[in-house]
């Protein structure tokens, strides 16, 4: 049944604070300012977090060292260090992301009154245009980087590294065009029968891995029914779904029982690739992934009470979280396809100096080249954000779709996710990047 057509009830008006800004009128990123007005600030800090555990988890695990010949090859300090291993479990926050994402997407198609054929034309456009930007700027880099006389070992890396961020292209485009009959699948069946099928396509794809290593497409398939447990998550909360404490609580109980349990079983424990290992839990994603996921989500809804009250307490003059919140959701696409470009650029610069830094260019032996990484991590962010700032200005988008404001004194905090508003009440919601 067409996600437009359910009789659904209207969630509680958000209130109307100065902190708050008109979704007409939300401005590009002239400044750090709020989200705007209606906009459910528990999920955009929620993606916030997943993008920034994505991006700093590429430039904590991703070393690139320079050799004596002057090229540069891939390393990990989760090589020399699998001590470190759980810390990957905090970083690797792609599960909390799509279910941003489809809690998002599901909010966004609810109120947007043009239909569904437009609003999904208009959501992948919001990807793949800045995909194909991504492409045709490397493209350019990857000719100037050849006519210089970069090595060629060297330009493979970079460009490996530089197009990664592609990959999830895939199952984000393909959940996006399955939102609505997901949503109706999930008014009918509930979410977990709807997840069942996902859970045991994936566990398949493991035992397929295990008996025949080189079996072919393992890898989509995997890719979408991992990751479509997460969005159909999140399409369940837009829909009213997974309020209060006790399915959260199983949720991050369940997700972190499984995790224990497959690390028991042979599992790695790292939640990322690791070079050299005979499997890797996230390429393609496997049980531990899909684990994971549901005991981050689990705590993320645990947390939703606490992470309401702290982010509709903000003051106009002190914004804070909220303005930096904003800020990562509006730059969100660009922030994830250009992290490791940027990783690759400045690590590539500086090797021209003729001698390797630590922390950048040196073999990540242990944990001083842990704590070098990290003070290399702001000049990171700065050359990204700088990249970035020519985006600037008003950015003509839709507006995201009215969403449950600030539960009012006394109330629980769950009772403001009621199911999504009817169509024409908002617009177009912010694109997942994931965003």
């Amino acid at each position: 049944m067409s996600a437009r057509s359910e009789p659904v009830l209207r969630a509680p008006q958000p209130r109307t604070n100065d902190d708050t800004v008109s979704a007409r009128s939300e401005p590009g990123l002239r400044a750090p300012q709020p989200p705007p007005a209606g906009r459910d600030r528990v999920i955009d800090a929620l993606r916030a977090y997943a993008i920034g555990g994505v991006v700093l988890g590429h430039w904590l695990v991703t070393a690139l060292v320079l050799t004596a010949d002057g090229t540069l090859r891939t390393a990990s300090p989760l090589t020399a260090l699998p001590a470190l291993a759980p810390a990957t479990w905090l970083l690797q926050t792609l599960g909390l992301f799509f279910f941003t994402a489809g809690y998002a997407a599901t909010r966004s198609l609810a109120g947007y009154p043009h239909g569904a054929g437009r609003w999904l034309a208009r959501r992948l456009g919001r990807l793949l245009r800045p995909a194909l930007a991504l492409l045709g700027v490397g493209s350019g880099l990857l000719l100037a980087a050849i006519v210089l006389g970069t090595p060629d070992d060297t330009l493979a890396v970079a460009v490996t590294l530089a197009v990664s961020p592609l990959w999830f292209l895939l199952p984000l485009v393909a959940l996006s065009v399955l939102t609505g009959p997901l949503l109706a699948a999930v008014r009918r069946w509930g979410p977990l029968r709807c997840a069942a099928p996902a859970v045991a396509v994936v566990a398949a794809a493991d035992l397929a891995a295990r008996m025949l290593p080189a079996a072919p497409g393992r890898l989509p398939v995997a890719l979408l029914a991992a990751w479509a447990v997460p969005w159909l998550l999140g399409v369940a909360h837009a829909d009213g779904r997974l309020t209060g404490s006790r399915p959260a609580a199983g949720l991050a109980a369940a997700g972190g029982g499984a995790l224990v349990a497959l690390v028991a079983l042979g599992y790695p424990a790292s939640a990322v690739g690791v070079p050299g290992a005979g499997m890797s839990n996230l390429y393609p994603p496997s049980l531990f992934a899909v684990a994971l996921a549901a005991c981050q989500i689990g705590l993320a809804l645990l947390a939703r009470p606490a992470l309401a009250r702290v982010l509709y307490r903000a003051r106009p003059a002190r914004p804070g979280p909220v303005a930096l919140v904003a800020t990562v959701n509006r730059e969100a696409i660009g922030i994830y396809l250009w992290h490791q470009p940027v990783l690759v650029a400045v690590t590539a610069l500086t090797a021209r100096l003729g001698r390797p830094l630590p922390g950048l260019h040196t073999a990540p032996a242990g944990l001083g080249w842990v704590a070098a990484r990290l003070c290399w991590l702001p000049l990171f962010a700065l050359v990204l954000a700088a990249l970035l700032a020519p985006r600037r200005g008003p950015s003509g988008r839709h507006p995201g779709p009215v969403v449950p404001g600030p539960p009012s004194e006394g109330a629980a905090v769950d009772r403001a996710q009621a199911p999504a508003r009817p169509p024409g009440s908002a617009g177009d919601g912010p694109t997942a990047t994931p965003r």
